[in-house]
Formats: C-alpha cells, sequence, structure tokens
C-alpha cells in the first residue's frame, strides 16, 4: 500500500460523500446508465433506448446522479448530454461489474482473451 493512503481517520465528510456514491449506485438503472456512459456522453433518448427505460424515467435517475456529482452535462441547443464525472466513478461501476462476473462459474468475460490460459478459480480459491 502506498505510505500517503496511510495516516489519520477519514474525515466525516468525506465518509458521508462515499456513503452517498453508494447510495446512488445501489439502483440497477444508476448502474446500467453509468456503464452506458464510461467511455462516451450520451443523450437522454440514447440512454433510454440502452437501458430500456422510459426517457422520464431516466431523466429522474440521470438528476440524481448530477446532484451526487456522479455525472456532468452538456447543452447542446435544447438537448442535453451526460457524461461520467471522473474516471473514479467510472472505476467504481467498472470494479462492481467486474467482480460480480466472479460469482459466476468459468471465466469473468473481463479476463478473457482469444488466447487466454487462466483457468476459473473454484470456491476455494484453488485453480481448477
Amino acid at each position: 500500500m502506498d505510505a500517503s493512503m496511510q495516516g489519520p481517520a477519514l474525515p466525516d465528510e468525506q465518509v458521508e460523500l462515499a456513503v452517498e456514491i453508494f447510495r446512488m449506485l445501489a439502483d440497477g438503472t444508476r448502474i446500467r446508465l453509468l456503464w452506458e456512459l464510461q467511455d462516451s456522453e450520451r443523450s437522454v433518448s440514447q440512454l433510454a433506448d440502452a437501458v430500456g427505460k422510459p426517457g422520464p424515467a431516466v431523466s429522474q435517475h440521470l438528476a440524481k446522479l448530477r446532484m451526487a456529482r456522479m455525472v456532468r452535462t452538456r447543452r447542446e441547443g435544447n438537448q442535453v448530454f451526460y457524461r461520467v464525472e471522473n474516471e473514479h466513478i467510472a472505476g467504481l461501476v467498472r470494479d462492481a461489474i467486474h467482480n460480480a462476473e466472479h460469482a459466476s462459474d468459468g471465466i469473468p468475460s473481463h479476463h478473457r482473451t482469444a488466447e487466454s490460459t487462466i483457468l476459473p478459480i473454484t470456491g476455494s480459491g484453488q485453480r481448477r
């Protein structure tokens, strides 16, 4: 671990902000929205199509994510485009999805390549 990461206890304000981020991530639609935004910005209608939800519902989720400073917007005419606020948010979502892939049998998709030689890990942590 990096020495700069060690030190005094976390400030209460940072802990509360982290808790709010996890609250925002405790919703499947928001996870899907952030997943869609990890590499590009999108409009509400594009996001609604991508996650299979009505535009007004997607707008409400995006408003909450924006208030939590997890997404930012850019206006172009009468259309608003959303993108992930920063790489930390994108990383949280990617890590959560990749960790969830480990719960299933087989090699998680994020470990697969055309020439993959990685063996799946069994429940005891031993390679099969």
